[in-house]
């Protein structure tokens, strides 16, 4: 006790806290609840039992990292009752060489949501080329419950190797779903999106509609990055074109709420997301059923050994679990 009473003393001056800097999101009620001493109460999500409500959003595919990444973060899922979005399967379209990378059914378990992930541009090429069923021979060679296709046009654009639309990405959805009848999630990469185009994917049959908001990891401004020319610092300013994950769920609360056609009931809250507190408020505040999802957070965390991702996520599950004994929404 002595040694905490000198820390305490120690350390008051450097935690001191100025009244702007609160939380301004919450009221704190201390009166009102014990510490939590259960579990996270299990719910159900994409036609699954989760136990946490953290996704692991798609972020690495065909590197060589991706294998331990996908591991660790497989058996995180298993250890804390979460679904994982896998990184672009892309790379196994057509070969096997790293299909291990991405087969984490037996590691995640049956009980537990896997989607697999491609891009619109590779959806939009399949169509055309008339190999839809590469598709569904994949899901079912991964034991994967559906797919996630990203929407990345302004990343495409800036990428010296982007892949071009030929077609709007709704007209792509439109016919994908009409081939195939796996479940679907729909997300963005860091940019967000606005009403119009939310409106347009809420009224799909759609299992869930993933933000990947802008101010998260952001892959319009790292293929500039990858190509620091003069031509790619004039179209900077396009990477910096975006909606925050609270702008976006804005919208989808009135859309939700004043458009009778929607067929997506589900949301995957991503993109700006970097602590357990702004997972909460956005959960909270949807008026979907809703999960939040993390990439880079998560990422980071996973490349090294597995017992720092754990504690990771072993501190967002205390901190939603303090978070709703003792904060209310504004």
């Amino acid at each position: 006790m002595t040694d905490r009473k000198r820390d305490h003393i120690d350390l008051a001056f450097r935690s001191h806290m100025e009244n702007a800097l609160a939380d301004k999101r919450f009221y704190y009620e201390p009166l009102l609840s014990a510490h939590p001493d259960k579990e996270l109460q299990a719910f159900e999500f994409l036609g699954k039992q989760l136990r946490t409500p953290i996704w692991v959003s798609s972020m690495t595919g065909g590197t060589e990292k991706a294998a331990k990444i996908n591991l660790n973060l497989a058996r995180a899922c298993a250890q804390f009752g979460m679904g994982m979005g896998l990184g672009s399967c892309r790379s196994i379209l057509d070969s096997k060489a790293h299909f291990a990378d991405f087969d984490m059914r037996s590691v995640i378990g049956d009980d537990l949501p896997l989607y697999a992930n491609l891009g619109i541009c590779q959806i939009e090429t399949l169509i055309k080329d008339k190999a839809l069923d590469k598709v569904e021979a994949m899901l079912h060679d991964l034991r994967a419950d559906g797919l996630i296709v990203h929407i990345n046009p302004m990343q495409e654009s800036l990428q010296p190797e982007g892949d071009l639309m030929k077609r709007s990405p709704i007209e792509t959805l439109n016919e994908m779903m009409e081939q195939i009848k796996a479940p679907i999630i729909v997300k963005e990469v860091g940019q967000g999106m606005g009403p119009k185009s939310l409106e347009a994917l809420m009224q799909l049959p759609l299992q869930a509609l993933e933000f990947g908001a802008f101010g998260g990891t952001n892959f319009a401004k790292i293929e500039l990055m990858r190509h620091p020319e003069k031509a790619g610092q004039v179209l900077e300013a396009l990477s910096e074109i975006g909606h925050n994950a609270e702008e976006m769920l804005e919208w989808t609360n009135a859309i939700y709420k004043n458009n009778k056609t929607i067929q997506c009931k589900e949301l995957i809250i991503s993109g700006g997301v970097t602590s357990c507190l702004d997972g909460y408020y956005l959960m909270k505040k949807s008026k979907m059923p809703a999960i939040y999802g993390q990439a880079s957070a998560l990422l980071r965390h996973a490349q090294a050994e597995y017992n720092e991702l754990e504690s990771y996520i072993k501190s967002q599950i205390k901190g939603l679990q303090l978070a709703e004994a003792y904060l209310d929404l504004r």
